[in-house]
């Protein structure tokens, strides 16, 4: 349907983050159900597709998949997430974060051999290039990309992609109000953006924080998707904000012609109105532009 000047979105990516399993479904700090939070959100993304109105080209997760980076958890994370993507008919775009450990991921998760190498690949999705980046750093925690990585990249974007493209990475080459996560940065960004510097690059996904947080970067719009094993409390001042179990969220991406949006979908919800549905919608279509108009957007006379 079209009712407005934008055409639907060409294509539909849902952007998950930070599920940090652990093996057994340990509880993370001893307090969070990660294994439980992660089957909350999967659900919750499978009811956006039940009707077909959602049909997402990708499932992309940006990072800290595990929380230690063990083989138990890896295989536990593609025991969950597998089957949804198969139902939805997604593919699943893992990307590395700094809980991760590259040699267990790229084994127990991607079936590939053992090693210390980035983590990075080329997804078309319908003419929409997705790429995924590798910002973790082997026994730390704080985020980068070396030259090797970054000249892989400019070869990847040498040619514009029809879509363009959408980057996928873990830590966000953005600031954040809360001091600590600075401690946890992605270092070296001038030299990140003189590569994106006139490709075709449209969004850049991110974690890392645990907080849902949007800005940009080198003239590009960068998205931070929310945790879904625990949140951060951001309503507490900056030097106290500390994780807590609830609202959990994911977005959705829709990409268009014109612009990338990106929509925070609460995990948990209320029963909802039932004012809008799809007999609704069908009546609406069959209207002519001005008959919508003045049903649903001319005001009552005021009294």
């Amino acid at each position: 349907m079209q009712f407005g000047q934008y055409a639907p979105a060409r294509r539909t990516i849902v952007h998950l983050s930070d599920t940090h399993l652990l093996a057994g479904n340990a509880p993370l700090g001893g307090r969070y159900d990660t294994e439980a939070n992660l089957m909350r959100t999967l659900a919750r993304v499978e009811q956006l597709t039940a009707d077909g109105a959602v049909r997402p080209d990708a499932l992309v997760f940006t990072g800290d998949l595990t929380d230690l980076g063990e083989p138990g958890a890896y295989a536990r994370l593609r025991e969950l997430v597998e089957p949804v993507a198969a139902r939805i008919g997604a593919p699943v775009v893992w990307v590395a974060g700094n809980h991760d450990e590259r040699p267990e991921l790229r084994r127990d998760l991607l079936g590939l051999p053992a090693g210390q190498e980035p983590v990075t690949g080329v997804w078309d999705l319908g003419g929409l290039r997705l790429i995924a980046l590798d910002t973790s750093v082997p026994g730390w925690h704080h985020g980068e990309i070396d030259a090797a990585q970054r000249e892989w990249l400019r070869a990847q974007l040498e040619a514009p992609a029809p879509l363009g493209t959408i980057l996928a990475l873990h830590h966000p080459p953005l600031p954040s109000h809360v001091p600590v996560f600075d401690i946890l940065e992605l270092r070296d960004q001038p030299a990140l953006a003189e590569v994106l510097a006139g490709s075709d690059v449209r969004a850049i996904l991110a974690g890392h924080l645990h907080y849902s947080m949007s800005g940009t970067f080198a003239g590009i719009p960068v998205s931070v998707a929310s945790a879904s094993c625990y949140t951060m409390d951001v309503a507490l001042p900056p030097t106290r904000v500390n994780g807590m179990d609830a609202g959990q969220t994911f977005h959705l991406v829709h990409v268009y012609d014109e612009t990338v949006t990106h929509t925070v979908v609460p995990v948990d919800a209320d029963d909802a109105a039932a004012f809008f549905g799809p007999e609704w919608y069908d009546r609406i279509a069959r209207m002519t532009r001005e008959q919508r108009l003045e049903l649903f957007s001319r005001k009552p006379p005021r009294g």
